[in-house]
């Protein structure tokens, strides 16, 4: 960018020679700066004009433009060019892009850059000066300090320099300013340029805004700027490019736009060609104007709340509309069957708008299309057949999330289509793709498609996902022809046959999941070459053998979950070796023999062990209280999801853990989880004490073992436990009174052991009921019906000594009963002496008696002779 007239090149044209002043101050330059490729080999002898970089004004010489930007980073380390620079009073234009300037604060009193009108020093991120000293260069034209570390306030009078064209200070990410003085009135005469995103800014945007009319470009994207947008932005008519992307706008879009009357249109925006407003927290409808910006381009209103309807009104003057992005909304699509929209379009996306639901058959004229995103856009019924006619050279198709039905073509044309998810609807039918299929992404899980996977698979594919179908079949050997695969998912189908040795050329692949078929054999030995493999999974399978020694190489390693086969033999050893990142590790509901390695303490990140229904046995290892991602309580939530190197396409992990006695799966949150399940087996020996300082722990099930010994009181240790199940043991002793400071236990199982002694029910214990301690006989006091010897199960101050017990409440229940038993004798005793003792009495009161008992037989005799009359009048009808 040249500015200054007069200005000679290095081309050998120089009509005069440069000032001796000015050669001395770029040797200065020179000599501090490392130059290994020798760039500025031309910079020698006395006419500097002529050197790499340097212009020079043809009459007097003097050094007007240093241009070093530095693509190809040919030197660096350059010192003190600030005060080298100073030398040069007449230089206009300074270009130093990306020539590893350091950290510099000039002082405001020794510059002279009284003339210079670009400066140019993006992209030197250790350079963390301060712009202050720019406010004095009157002469400013252009500013180019983006992505420099640059941090502190924007200086205001930034806005009062007066030739000011252009700033960027874009990427600085530290950078602030209150957006309602940043763009007061009266600032910014001839800015056309404004590019601050990814910066500090906040506060709202002024009506203000709209004053600045000579904008063509502004962007503000991914600062933290707050509150609607100013209907003041109609009196932009000059500007092409509108960016508040990533901000914390509210509220809805102005309905109409003020100051369209001083556009030489008399229409919005009549020069606006992209806007971008996503990623905000804009709500209400979609404004009328939108559709009247004849020139605009790309649309990006995504990931916000609008809601309403779209019409063709929306759409009635944007002719040159090639991108719209809608997604993420709560828009509902309203259109004629017939409609034809103004535009042609290259990229459609309008995930989670409503446009069902049938088909939309306007798409029928948007014969330009590359990439298309209909996702969870409530549309239902069969795809139609000229969607796969007219858009064979789709690159980007995504159907995701629908009802759609019916079957895809034989063969599937996807001769230029790198992206394909038709995930979660009701597709059936078999899978056929023809042999140029270069997709990068392959997702067709969760539907109903059947046959065998294809054959012809693409090397280019990085996410294959068939899982939740019913393909069967075996798992075909070209599998490893794809040779930038990073996700493999072919869970839950019903394939049959081995693992295909040829996986080992997947090199780059990261989550591998065959769980949920019919898989036999053993795990072949080439397995092991996938060093970048972070979960595996090949649970509930038929696999057999023993686990090979090659695993070992899969150092990265994350999840393995093995569970639910046929494995036999002793847990390998050097399972406890080389897994540094090992989370989860699930070999449950095999025939796994031996004992529990110690080694396992060594799997410093293992948050989850399931050794479940196994044939182990011996002692629980007290080396597992080692495990130290159990010790504390999980508090950081990290999504595990795998691959997206090439595309936004992500394995998301899931798991079923066994816990509170049922199988509950856990997907966003499994990284919190923290679990120990040996249950099932043949383990025996005492509870390990160790084991209670895993204060992190969340779920401990040692059931259906042969456990002996007492629960250690340091139990109550473990406040983080939601799930403990010991049932079916050898326990023995009484149950800790400490129990009752385990806030979190949500599930307890004690039943079936030798446990004895009161139940300490109190507290957070009363939440459990007696199934929790069933088989013990021992055990006594609530929730039990067998009251402890003591009596003292429901009383309220349970818990005191024994002495106080019978020195009081003992004392009052021998009176109570005493009493009763005085009374019951004397209420039999008295009447017999009395009406012995008095004859008369004693007549009186049998005759009274005697009389009784004549009316009541009286009475029942009347009522056999009315019930034989009825019974024989009923006999003589029928």
């Amino acid at each position: 960018m040249i500015i200054a007239s007069s200005i000679g090149t290095s081309n050998g044209h120089q009509l005069v020679d440069c000032l001796g002043s000015d050669r001395e101050a770029l040797l200065d330059f020179k000599s501090g700066l490392q130059d290994p490729h020798n760039v500025l080999s031309s910079w020698n002898g006395t006419n500097c004009c002529e050197w790499y970089g340097i212009q020079c004004n043809n009459n007097t010489g003097a050094v007007v433009s240093i241009d070093l930007h530095n693509p190809y980073n040919y030197w660096s380390g350059v010192t003190d060019w600030v005060g080298t620079i100073n030398k040069l009073p007449f230089i206009t234009e300074l270009e130093l892009n990306d020539c590893g300037l350091h950290d510099y604060n000039p002082s405001l009193a020794s510059l002279n850059f009284t003339s210079l009108a670009v400066i140019d020093l993006g992209f030197n991120y250790g350079l963390k000066m301060k712009l202050d000293w720019l406010v004095n260069i009157s002469s400013l034209q252009y500013i180019d300090m983006s992505e420099c570390g640059l941090h502190g306030r924007i200086p205001l009078g930034l806005g009062e320099l007066p030739n000011l064209v252009s700033l960027d200070l874009s990427h600085n990410y530290n950078l602030t300013a209150s957006c309602s003085q940043l763009f007061i009135g009266g600032r910014w005469k001839k800015i056309q340029t404004l590019h601050l995103s990814f910066n500090k800014l906040h506060g709202k945007l002024p009506s203000s805004l709209g004053n600045i009319t000579s904008l063509t470009h502004l962007d503000l994207s991914y600062n933290a700027v707050e509150g609607g947008i100013p209907s003041s932005i109609g009196k932009l008519c000059n500007l092409t490019y509108f960016d508040l992307g990533g901000n914390k706008i509210t509220g809805s879009l102005p309905e109409f736009l003020e100051g369209i009357e001083s556009c030489p249109s008399k229409s919005p925006l009549p020069n606006l060609k992209q806007f971008f407003l996503y990623d905000n927290q804009l709500v209400g409808k979609i404004p009328y104007w939108l559709g009247q910006l004849e020139n605009l381009e790309i649309l990006y209103l995504y990931s916000n709340h609008f809601a309403g309807i779209i019409s063709e009104m929306h759409f009635s003057k944007l002719t040159n509309l090639k991108i719209l992005h809608l997604s993420y909304n709560s828009l509902t699509v309203n259109v004629s069957s017939n409609w034809i929209p103004p535009f042609q379009v290259q990229y459609l996306y309008m995930p989670s708008c409503i446009l069902g639901p049938s088909f939309p058959t306007w798409l029928k004229s948007q014969k330009e299309l590359i990439n298309l995103g209909f996702s969870n856009a409530s549309i239902s019924g069969s795809i139609p057949k000229w969607f796969w006619d007219i858009f064979s050279n789709l690159h980007t198709l995504d159907l995701s999330h629908n009802q759609l039905q019916g079957q895809l073509p034989n063969p599937l044309l996807m001769s230029q289509m790198e992206y394909l998810d038709l995930s979660f609807n009701l597709l059936e039918g078999p899978i056929n793709i023809n042999e140029n299929a270069r997709y990068e992404l392959l997702d067709l899980s969760y539907n109903h498609f059947s046959g065998h996977i294809p054959q012809n698979l693409s090397e280019r594919c990085n996410f294959f996902s068939l899982s939740n179908n019913h393909f069967s079949g075996e798992i075909p050997m070209s599998i490893g022809e794809m040779i930038q695969v990073e996700v493999i998912d072919f869970s839950r189908n019903n394939l049959i046959g081995r693992i295909p040795s040829s996986l080992e050329n997947c090199s780059w692949l990261y989550a591998l999941d065959l769980g949920s078929n019919n898989l036999f054999g053993t795990i072949p030995n080439s397995l092991g070459q996938l060093q970048r493999l972070r979960t595996l999974h090949l649970s509930n399978n038929q696999l057999s053998g023993k686990l090979p020694s090659s695993l070992i190489n899969l150092s990265d390693l994350e999840t393995m979950d093995l569970g639910n086969n046929q494995f036999s033999g002793d847990i390998p050893a050097w399972i406890g070796d080389g897994f540094s990142h090992l989370r989860i590790l699930i070999l449950r509901s095999n025939s796994f023999t031996g004992e529990i390695i110690s080694e396992l303490s060594n799997l410093t990140s293992l948050q989850i062990l399931d050794l479940g229904d196994n044939n182990l046995s011996g002692n629980i290892p007290a080396t597992l209280g080692d495990l130290k991602a159990m010790v504390q309580e999980q508090r950081t939530n990290t999504y595990l999801q795998y691959g997206g190197r090439y595309s936004a396409e992500y394995y998301k992990e899931s798991l079923v853990v066994n816990m509170k006695g049922m199988s509950l799966e856990y997907t966003k949150t499994l990284s919190l989880v923290t679990s120990i399940d040996l249950s099932g087996n043949n383990l025996c020996g005492r509870f390990p004490q160790e084991l209670t300082k895993l204060y992190g722990l969340e779920v401990l099930n040692l059931s259906r073992n042969h456990i002996t010994g007492y629960i250690p009181a340091s139990i109550s240790n473990m406040h983080q436990l939601s799930s403990l199940d010991l049932s079916s043991n050898h326990l023995s002793g009484s149950i800790p009174p400490s129990f009752s400071s385990l806030s979190f236990l949500g599930y307890l199982n004690l039943s079936y052991n030798n446990l004895s002694g009161d139940i300490p029910y109190t507290g957070h214990m009363t939440t459990f009921e007696a199934p929790s301690y069933a088989g013990n006989p021992g055990l006594c006091g609530l929730p039990l019906l067998f009251k402890c010897p003591s009596g003292d199960d429901d009383d309220p101050n349970k818990g005191a000594s024994n002495g106080e017990i019978d020195g009081d409440d003992g004392f009052i229940d021998k009176w109570f009963y005493l009493s009763v038993g005085l009374g019951f004798a004397v209420g039999l005793l008295v009447p017999y002496l009395i009406l012995a003792v008095k004859r008369s009495w004693s007549d009186v009161y049998f005759d009274f008696v005697d009389f009784i008992v004549y009316k009541l037989f009286v009475k029942i005799q009347k009522r056999r002779i009315n019930r034989g009359r009825k019974s024989n009048k009923l006999r003589h009808r029928r």
